[in-house]
């Protein structure tokens, strides 16, 4: 998500990992696809405030004093946390003070011809905002940065065929623990997430009451998530997390529990109902219809009649 607010002529764009190393005044660096960046290395004297780069960011930050801005989100991370950013997003550092930790950057390139190309775009926490950040125990902090660290270790040798398999390795393996860890997140931040699940089912139930679906049509999963002031990725895997459902087959359910109660409750044709559930044509209601209960509407309408 691009930061709106970023005017054009003061955001730096990096398109390589060596001008965005140059603009952050630390050492070139030992591979052109990839780099290990320690904040405290970062020249005072940068102007690097607003950047967008072509490569994806894993960043963890402790210790902070300084704020972030991400997407619509600020996060002061008082706690620490972990933070991941593909390309083309926008990323601000609000305050003047440079927060303590330490930032991997990677160029797609870089996963060529590995499964890791094809497996990267699976991993949602890439697209969520900066309040959505990964917080993490002792523990887990100590496994990530053993990770991190191992990862600059292996940049900083000879770069060779075994030296990118191992990075690429390491780097799986940081992205499964960060899934992992997030699912955790989900569960011992219930208390936080419970009011968020109610409210989505509140929105998607006041939705369909209020006739919005006749002006707007099937609401979206951006719908719902700009009311809730979420990412749609992490309002989908919090839901997913807790309900067993991700946002479109909330919203699935609802409309197919809607319909049944339609048909077998009123003289509205299958049409009308695909109108009045938000269905631009009759046809796409009766496929999903279909494909979620084996029947078509017309098929249920007489065997509950």
């Amino acid at each position: 998500m691009i930061d709106k607010s970023v005017k054009k002529k003061e955001v730096h764009y990096f398109k390589s990992i060596t001008d965005l190393c140059r603009g952050l005044g630390v050492s070139s660096p030992l591979h052109p696809l990839i780099v290990s960046v320690n904040h405290a290395d970062i020249a005072p004297e940068s102007k690097v405030k607003y950047l967008v780069h072509d490569f994806y960011m894993v960043s963890y930050k402790s210790n902070l004093k300084g704020k972030l801005k991400y997407g619509q989100g600020h996060y002061d991370f008082d706690e620490g946390g972990l933070l991941f950013v593909a390309p083309g997003q926008a990323l601000s550092v609000i305050d003047d003070d440079i927060c303590s930790g330490r930032s991997l950057f990677v160029h797609p390139d870089f996963f060529a011809g590995h499964p890791l190309s094809r497996l990267i775009t699976k991993f949602g926490f890439f697209g969520y905002n900066i309040n959505e950040a990964l917080h993490l125990s002792e523990k887990e902090r100590n496994k990530i940065l053993h990770i991190f660290e191992n990862i600059r270790e292996e940049i900083e040798t000879v770069i060779d065929d075994t030296s990118q398999e191992l990075i690429l390795s390491y780097l799986e393996v940081l992205l499964n623990y960060s899934n992992r860890y997030y699912k955790r997140q989900f569960i011992t931040r219930k208390a936080i997430n419970s009011p968020l699940t109610e409210r989505f089912e509140m929105l998607l139930n006041k939705y369909y009451e209020e006739g919005e679906s006749v002006q707007r049509g099937i609401p979206s999963v951006g719908y719902f998530s700009a009311k809730l002031n979420v990412s749609y990725g992490y309002l989908s895997d919090l839901l997913r997390s807790m309900t067993g459902m991700n946002t479109q087959q909330h919203i699935h359910a609802k409309l197919i529990e809607i319909a049944k109660q339609k048909l077998s409750l009123s003289d509205l044709t299958a049409a009308e109902i695909a109108f009045e559930l938000g269905f631009e044509y009759p046809q796409s209601f009766n496929k999903l219809f279909k494909n979620k209960t084996g029947l078509t509407p017309l098929q249920f309408r007489e065997r509950h009649n």
